[in-house]
C-alpha cells in the first residue's frame, strides 16, 4: 500500500494540528485558577457546552470504528444510537438539576454525602479506568490512518497525539478544550458529509449501485431481533446502549463539569440536548459511509488492498479509502476531521480526570484546604501523567481486532454498575449504606464473573457466562439497584426523608 499524500493536503493536516495546539495554548492566560480550569467560572453558553458534548461523545471510536461495523456486519450497532433520547430525557429531568442544585465539580461527591467516602471512591476509580481505556483506544484509532497517509510507524504516530492533545488541554484548561471541542465538532461534521456525498457519485454505475449492493448483501439490517442474550441482537445492543447512556449523561464526569460550567440551568438543559440529539444523525451518517465503502470496494475489488480484505481489518478500511480515493483537499480534511474527533475526546477526559484528582482524593484526603497553588499543581501534574499513561495504553492496543467491541466491552466492566448505585442513592428513599455495600458487592462479583468466566480452561468451562459480553453492565446495574432496594424495603420500615440539601 504505497500511498503518498499530496503537498495540499499535508499543508492543511498539519496546520490543522499546529493551529489546534497554539489555539488552546492562547488560554492559557484565562486558566490559571482551579474554578477557571475546571468550570471556565460557569460562564459558558449552551450551545458551546452542547457543541462539546457533541464532540466528546464522538471521538475516533464513532469516526473509524462505526464505518468499520457497518462495513464488516451490518447496522445492527445503531441500535446503540436509538437509546439516546431516553437517556437524555432522564439526565435533563434528574440529573441536571441535581448537579446544577449542589455546585460540586465533582460528579461524585454526592454519593459520598448519600452512602459515605467509599461510595465516592469506588465510583471515582471505576470512572478513571474507564477513561484511561477511552484515551488509549482514541489515540489507537487515530493513529491508523496517520501510519497509511504517512508511511510512519504508528507507535510514532501515537506519541504525536498523546504530546500534541497534553499540551493544549495541560495549559488551556476546560475553557480551551470547549471552544477547541466546538471547532472540532463542526470540522468533524463536515468531514463526514462530504464523504458520505462524495461516496454514491464514485460507484462505477452511479449512487443507485451502491444502494443495490448494500440491500442484496443486508447490509442495511440491524440484525437479529430475537431474544437470544448470547448474540448482539437488535434488543442487546439497545439495551447496552441505555446503559451506557445513562452513564454517560448521568455520572460521567466529562458531562457533569459541561452541566456545570454552562452558564444557567437553561442552558445546561440546551447543551444537553443539542450535544445529545446531534450525535443520531451524525452517527447515522458515519454508518452510511461504512456502507458505502462495502459497495465501493464489491463493486471494484481490485481497489483494495490484499491487506485490508481480513474481517479483522474494517476499521482500517476506512483510512485506506480517505488516502487513497478522495480528491486532493478532502483526504486532509477527512484526515484533519479524524484527528479532531480524537482530540476532542481525550482532551476532555484528560481534564475531567485531573478535576476528579484533584477534588475526591487531593482535597478529600490529603489537604482540604490546598491553596490555589497547591490545587494547580495537582492539575497540570496528573494532567501530564494521564497523557502519559493513556498514550502508553494506546500503544499496547497496537494489533487488536475490532475497536469498537474491545471499548464496549471494557466499558461495561470498568463502569462497574456505577449507574446502578447513583440510581439506588437518588430513588430508593429508605436505602442506607449498608444496603449499598451489599447491592455493589454483589453487582460487582456479577460483573467480573462475566467478563473472566469467558477465560475459564477446561472444566472450568461450564461455569462461563452465557450472555454477550455487552451484558455485565446491565446486569450489574440492575443487581445494584434492585438488592439495595429490596433490602432497604425490608429493613427499613419508615422512608427517609428524600436526600436533598
Amino acid at each position: 500500500m504505497d500511498i503518498k499524500i499530496s503537498t495540499i493536503d499535508l499543508v492543511i493536516f498539519l496546520t490543522y494540528i499546529v493551529g489546534t495546539v497554539l489555539f488552546g495554548a492562547s488560554f492559557v492566560l484565562r486558566s490559571r485558577s482551579t474554578d477557571a480550569f475546571t468550570t471556565a467560572r460557569r460562564s459558558m453558553p449552551g450551545w458551546l457546552c452542547g457543541m462539546s458534548i457533541f464532540a466528546t461523545y464522538v471521538s475516533s471510536i464513532s469516526f473509524l470504528a462505526l464505518p468499520g461495523k457497518a462495513y464488516g456486519t451490518n447496522w445492527n450497532a445503531y441500535a446503540f444510537t436509538l437509546s439516546l433520547p431516553l437517556a437524555i430525557w432522564v439526565a435533563i429531568r434528574f440529573f441536571v438539576p441535581l448537579y446544577r442544585e449542589r455546585g460540586d465539580v465533582s460528579a461524585y461527591s454526592y454519593l459520598e454525602w448519600r452512602f459515605g467516602p467509599w461510595a465516592r471512591l469506588y465510583v471515582s476509580i471505576c470512572y478513571l479506568l474507564t477513561q484511561l481505556a477511552r484515551m488509549g483506544i482514541v489515540m489507537y484509532l487515530t493513529a491508523l490512518p496517520v501510519g497509511i497517509l504517512l508511511g510512519w510507524d504508528i507507535k510514532w504516530v501515537i506519541v504525536l497525539t498523546g504530546v500534541s492533545v497534553t499540551i493544549y488541554t495541560l495549559m488551556g484548561g476546560i475553557e480551551a478544550v470547549i471552544w477547541n471541542d466546538t471547532i472540532q465538532g463542526i470540522l468533524l461534521i463536515t468531514g463526514a458529509v462530504v464523504c458520505a456525498v462524495i461516496l454514491p457519485f464514485a460507484m462505477p454505475e452511479g449512487p443507485g449501485q451502491l444502494f443495490r449492493i448494500a440491500v442484496e448483501n443486508h447490509k442495511f439490517s440491524f440484525g437479529s431481533f430475537g431474544s437470544s442474550l448470547a448474540e448482539s441482537t437488535f434488543w442487546v445492543v439497545l439495551i447496552y446502549g441505555v446503559f451506557i447512556n445513562l452513564n454517560n449523561f448521568g455520572i460521567d464526569q466529562n458531562f457533569i463539569q459541561r452541566f456545570i460550567a454552562a452558564k444557567s440551568d437553561r442552558e445546561a438543559k440546551k447543551s444537553v440536548w443539542f450535544g445529545g440529539l446531534l450525535y443520531i444523525p451524525v452517527s447515522a451518517v458515519f454508518f452510511f459511509i461504512g456502507t458505502g465503502l462495502f459497495a465501493y470496494y464489491t463493486a471494484q475489488p481490485d481497489l483494495l488492498p490484499e491487506a485490508l480484505r481480513p474481517e479483522g481489518k474494517a476499521d482500517q478500511v476506512f483510512p485506506y479509502f480517505i488516502v487513497s480515493a478522495l480528491p486532493v483537499g478532502a483526504t486532509g480534511l477527512l484526515i484533519a476531521a479524524l484527528f479532531a474527533a480524537a482530540m476532542s475526546t481525550v482532551s476532555t477526559s484528560l481534564n475531567s480526570s485531573a478535576t476528579l484528582i484533584l477534588t475526591d482524593y487531593y482535597k478529600r484526603f490529603f489537604r482540604k484546604d490546598a491553596t490555589e497553588k497547591q490545587s494547580m499543581v495537582v492539575l497540570y501534574s496528573t494532567s501530564l501523567i494521564l497523557g502519559i499513561a493513556s498514550t502508553l495504553i494506546a500503544l499496547a492496543m497496537i494489533g487488536q481486532e475490532s475497536a469498537l467491541d474491545i471499548w464496549w466491552i471494557v466499558s461495561g466492566i470498568f463502569s462497574g454498575g456505577m449507574i446502578g448505585l447513583f440510581l439506588l442513592g437518588y430513588f430508593a428513599r429508605r436505602a442506607k449504606n449498608f444496603e449499598a455495600v451489599i447491592g455493589v458487592t454483589l453487582g460487582v462479583l456479577l460483573i467480573l464473573w462475566m467478563a473472566v468466566s469467558v477465560k475459564f480452561p477446561g472444566a472450568w468451562g461450564v461455569f462461563t457466562s452465557p450472555f454477550h459480553g455487552f451484558l455485565p453492565i446491565v446486569f450489574g446495574t440492575t443487581t445494584i439497584f434492585l438488592v439495595g432496594f429490596l433490602l432497604a424495603s425490608i429493613l427499613r420500615s419508615k422512608p427517609a426523608a428524600r436526600n436533598q440539601e
